[in-house]
């Protein structure tokens, strides 16, 4: 394992950079400080002798840098905006200034996006001390500011820039380590539709005695929601599950060996169960393998103190499928339509919102993730926990489709982290084992071993 003596003022140098980049406020839902935080992301870049090319994104500016020589060729992908800080009362300590408390680090974005990026930057210090100023390897970094709104972007983008971007492999934006200090690595991504259902009866709302002969929206759309899954949480719509690629032996072997974080995440975020009552075998089977539907919110009528007897207009209903591999998201818009035609519920309407993303998924055996999984191996000196696919989504089918390279996401992350919830945190000592990891991927990829 490395000593922590030797990474100790690059880990210093990368607290100070997150605590800067923490206090701009780039939520990219709201384009807020999204300029200033790329220009601040580029400075970092170019003091460590990066070459940073901007370009123009529909909400925020796409950064490319690159830096370094050698055999190996490492594209690195990071996001530098995030997610709204609301609600603010349920912040500790205020949300774009980063705390330390009992060994955390709390902030929005200390670990989504800034701290996954700032420990990557702070091992390329430490690399390049050990190599008298020089990368041995050529590094590629794609950053972009739209992560938190779908990267309506970056698919293009990669695609139009493939050259500019071919590596031998990608470092993926986020990852995690476990309770017990195990470095978590992920290998996938679900895909994601972000869809509104809406549903309008009158022009206006209407005293409620007109219930007993003029429809209610929110009936409506209750009735099209109750129709979307069962209770298990399989979904219901015909054809849903139809293509799905099965996860292969090797995912399964590597998702049944997965450990049970139930606990962590009851404790985390205080859930009451877990659909089915799902053991740990079925809980890490639905995560990595299994699509699912989610309800974000239902919007309607009257929700203030009191009583107001009133028939409402309108309401609406905000949703998102998770996605796996064979799942096309056009083709499940399609068939929610005809699902909802087929309830008599045509008059609910349906709007797509931000971009849509395909599922993606790296094969275990791959030389790249075998050199992230050695690297991990010895800065942890603990074997990795490996998840064939992450229950999050991302942008990495363009990735995979358009430079086919495999991706790896390992990173500074924690079961614990509140990720897009108030008291986003890393554990210190996370983010020092992170340096550490990313210093030994650097040279297991430009040395070979």
């Amino acid at each position: 394992m490395t000593e922590p003596a030797d990474l100790t003022p690059f880990i210093l140098q990368g607290t100070r950079d997150l605590a800067a980049l923490v206090a701009l406020e780039s939520v990219s839902a709201q384009g807020r400080m999204l300029p200033e935080t790329a220009a601040a992301v580029t400075r970092l870049l170019e003091a460590e002798g990066f070459t940073v090319r901007q370009y123009p994104g529909q909400v925020a500016p796409l950064l490319v840098a690159e830096a370094g020589e050698g055999p190996a060729t490492l594209l690195i992908y990071n996001h530098y905006d995030v997610q709204p800080e609301a609600p603010l009362d349920l912040w500790n300590s205020p949300p774009f200034t980063l705390t330390e408390r009992d060994g955390r680090l709390y902030g929005r974005g200390a670990s989504d996006d800034k701290g996954e990026f700032v420990s990557r930057l702070a091992a390329v210090r430490a690399l390049r001390a050990r190599h008298g100023g020089q990368l041995p390897l050529r590094v590629r970094w794609l950053i972009e500011g739209e992560e938190e709104v779908g990267s309506p972007s970056l698919a293009a983008f990669v695609e139009q820039h493939a050259e500019e971007l071919k590596a031998d492999g990608c470092w993926w934006e986020f990852g995690g380590v476990s309770e017990d200090g195990r470095p978590v690595i992920s290998l996938g991504l679900k895909g994601i539709v972000c869809l509104e259902l809406g549903c309008r009866t009158a022009d206006s709302d209407l005293h409620s005695s007109l219930g007993a002969a003029i429809d209610n929206p929110l009936y409506r759309l209750s009735k099209a929601v109750a129709s979307l899954r069962d209770d298990s949480g399989r979904v219901t719509i015909p054809g849903f599950y139809d293509g799905i690629h099965p996860p292969s032996s090797a995912d399964s072997q590597a998702a049944a060996a997965l450990p049970d974080v139930r606990g962590a995440v009851q404790q985390s975020y205080g859930v009451r169960g877990f659909l089915g009552n799902a053991d740990a075998g079925e809980y890490n089977r639905r995560m990595n393998f299994e699509p699912a539907l989610n309800i974000n919110g239902f919007h309607g009528g009257y929700g203030d103190a009191g009583s107001k007897t009133v028939l409402p207009a309108s309401g609406f209903v905000k949703l998102d499928f998770r996605l796996v591999p064979g799942q096309e998201p056009e083709r499940i818009v399609k068939l929610l339509r005809a699902h909802l035609d087929a309830q008599h519920l045509s008059d609910i309407e349906i709007t797509e919102l931000e971009s849509h993303e395909h599922a993606a998924r790296t094969d275990v055996a791959h030389p790249f993730v075998q050199a992230a999984l050695q690297a991990a191996r010895s800065s942890y000196g603990s074997e990795p926990v490996v998840h064939p696919s992450s229950g999050g989504s991302g942008p990495m089918y363009p990735f995979m489709q358009h430079l086919g390279v495999a991706c790896v996401a390992m990173g500074i992350g924690n079961v614990g982290g509140r990720v897009h919830a108030p008291n986003e945190n890393i554990r210190v000592r996370d983010f020092e084992s992170g340096v550490a990891f990313g210093v030994a991927f650097l040279e297991q990829l430009a040395t070979g071993r």
